[in-house]
């Protein structure tokens, strides 16, 4: 499912500080590519204005050029790529390994990989069969179909409309998402519908914000609508309709399939990981071969074929949401990527292990697809895939980029108009987890020249782009084809997006009071404060020890120098405490299905009481310190420890670190 972990780490880091390094083996260079089936013919040779014979020889040669080095270099085991056209498979191939230690080769038709959230694809289509058959409405409440309610938001409801544009205005859900257990998921769909229903953030159709929870919802509903489990509704009526025998939904999986599977990465140098099992199963079960992928392809570039009539296979197609023109939208189910001016719609798919992409070129009867069974080094599978795609559109279908430019002064205005900082309306807002948010704002600005300076979307490499004004608002890469675009309203920049990411993602100002430019230094400034008066409790008493020295308080100022000490550390130790549950979570999704829970309860229980009484001990401190003969330094301190407390409470209640329960 599109994975928010690499956020979330990045922003943890920035309080965790550099981690340790360890050296492991070296990355294990991908075998000789497996040559597809020679049943499938070679399609007629094609070559767009300018580019490339779109045909099985060129396409192979260069993949086989493309995919290997990019592997190797990423630390990754195998992988499968398969490109279709004109109504049949052009070319299909597995690359490296699906077990590494066994030295087996991936296969495009008998390789098993998790395509994460392009199960979605099969979900939606599952809902569109459903709508032709009038047994499901677009546009009606979502609590029509079900036997539990979502509540509305402002007197709106959800439909199935919001939901297959991410507009549904759910806050992120995390809980459940994934797990190890052999034997399945730890709830089923109803139970997990039911009981872990996300808090409602936006209104209904206003924001795009990305929810698994919201595409397992539909599953849900077509399972009540069809009278069937959503397993046995998909395997009846997508899998079976085109023969995709190698793939399925069903956690664990089938006994025939277990030995097709292939192994999952941190790194391909490193060891196996357990067979994932994902909770809103809808949005991202599914696992299959790269010839069944195929299968799917075909059948939507075929108006449909063998799964809907063409008129709903247009609509879910060409029908799409502007949010923020004129950049990439939501159609029903598929993200708009378009590219060198043509027509592209698609979907990206992450589970932990698995990384995924599928594209149409539905004009040019042309569709990619392509997934890996790692994570790999340093978020080597994003640069893959989009290189991929970039320079698979770049090498068939090329085209000149624009020459069309802003004057200067005005891309200078514009720029100074974007500078600020923006949070993501994928996120926690109103969990704890919205904690993540203080370090994972987004921050624009303007470069020397005058220029947008974004570095939140940098290039593959992780290098700074140059952002070029191409019309008022909108900015082009100035040696690519992404796009940076805002929307105005009074005179002001109020949100704005980025091609990759605005089918489901968009970024919109914040409030000063929770604005990270300022915050997050006076936090980290607080943080010191409160350690080092800690930390002159145990030093003190070295020192007293030392020199034979009294303690000079007695009283009442003995006691608020003892509670004050004990506070501190105290408010360090549950500040630790939520950033080792978040970084530990993050780093392994399958614990947010309750392995923590322990360490969370603590953390719930302890927060106010720390917290607020960090706020009232510094309090009666600076009173104490005001009011008797202390001198300079400890009236000063007193002071900064009073603002270090107001500060580290501010934290917590506009984060959510003071509140109680498990759902997030």
């Amino acid at each position: 499912m599109r994975s928010w972990k690499l956020i979330a780490a990045a922003a943890l880091a920035v309080l965790m500080g550099p981690a340790a390094v360890t050296q492991g083996p070296a990355p294990v260079a991908p075998v000789s590519p497996t040559v597809a089936p020679e049943s499938v013919p070679p399609a007629p040779p094609a070559v767009p204005s300018g580019g490339a014979p779109l045909d099985r020889a060129n396409v192979e040669a260069w993949l086989d050029g493309f995919m290997p080095y990019a592997m190797a270099r990423g630390d990754i085991a195998g992988g499968v790529v398969v490109v279709v056209k004109d109504g049949q498979v052009l070319f299909e191939k597995g690359y490296g390994y699906s077990d590494v230690a066994k030295r087996k080769p991936v296969s495009a038709d008998a390789t098993l990989f998790r395509p994460g959230s392009v199960s979605k694809l099969l979900t939606w289509t599952a809902v569109m069969q459903l709508v032709e058959q009038g047994k499901l409405d677009l546009d009606r409440d979502v609590n029509t179909y079900l036997d539990f309610k979502i509540p509305a938001y402002d007197g709106k409801p959800v439909t199935l409309r919001n939901i297959m544009t991410h507009t549904a205005g759910f806050e992120e859900s995390a809980r459940y998402i994934m797990s190890n257990d052999p034997k399945g998921p730890p709830m089923s769909l109803e139970e997990l519908m039911r009981d872990t229903v996300p808090r409602r953030i936006f209104a209904p159709g206003t924001t795009p914000a990305y929810s698994n929870y919201a595409t397992a919802l539909a599953g849900y509903i077509v399972a009540r609508a069809s009278g069937q489990s959503f397993d046995d509704y998909i395997d009846q009526h997508i899998l079976r309709p085109l023969n995709m025998t190698r793939s399925s939904f069903r956690q664990p999986l089938p006994a025939n399939l277990k030995p097709l599977m292939s192994q999952g990465y941190a790194l391909g140098s490193g060891d196996p990981k357990p067979f994932e099992m994902v909770g809103p199963a809808p949005a991202g079960s599914l696992a299959a071969t790269g010839n069944d992928m195929a299968k799917f392809m075909l059948a939507h570039l075929n108006q449909g074929q063998g799964l809907l009539r063409p008129e709903t296979a247009k609509q879910m197609h060409e029908t799409t949401l502007d949010i923020v023109p004129p950049l990439n939208r939501m159609a029903l189910g598929f993200y708009e990527q378009n590219i060198n001016g043509h027509r592209v719609i698609g979907h990206g798919g992450d589970t932990q292990w698995f990384h995924s992409y599928l594209w149409l070129f539905p004009d040019d009867n042309v569709g990619l697809y392509m997934s890996v069974n790692s994570a790999g080094k340093d978020g080597a599978t994003g640069p893959l895939r989009d290189g991929l795609f970039t320079q698979f559109a770049d090498r068939y279908f090329p085209a000149p980029l624009s020459t069309a430019k802003v004057d200067a002064e005005t891309a200078k205005q514009h720029a100074q108009m974007m500078a600020g900082t923006y949070t993501n309306s994928r996120g926690h807002q109103k969990s704890f987890l919205s904690f993540l948010n203080l370090m994972g704002q987004v921050k624009l600005g303007v470069n020397a020249d005058g220029t947008l300076n974004a570095p939140a979307v940098t290039g593959s490499a992780s290098q700074p782009r140059k952002w070029v004004e191409i019309a008022p608002f909108v900015w082009r890469d100035a040696y690519g084809s992404e796009r940076i675009a805002a929307k105005v309203e009074n005179g002001q920049v109020v949100r704005w997006s980025f091609d990759a990411v605005s089918p489901f993602m968009m970024f919109d100002r914040v409030p000063w009071y929770t604005n990270s430019a300022w915050l997050m230094p006076a936090f980290l400034a607080a943080l010191v404060i409160i350690l080092l008066t800690a930390l002159t409790w145990p030093a003190g008493w070295i020192a007293r020890r030392r020199y034979k020295a009294a303690l000079p308080f007695e009283g009442q100022a003995l006691k608020a120098f003892r509670l004050t000490r004990g506070f501190a550390w105290a408010t360090v130790l549950v500040v630790v405490g939520w950033v080792t549950f978040m970084s530990v979570a993050m780093a392994d999704f399958t614990l947010l299905s309750g392995s923590l829970d322990w360490l969370l309860y603590i953390l719930q229980a302890l927060s106010p009481v720390v917290f607020f009484g960090m706020v009232g001990i510094a309090a009666w401190n600076l009173w104490l310190a005001w009011t008797g003969k202390r001198g300079w330094f400890s009236r000063t301190w007193s002071v900064l420890l009073l603002i270090g407390a107001v500060i580290v409470l501010w934290v917590a209640l506009a984060f959510h670190l003071i509140g109680f329960g498990t759902l997030y």
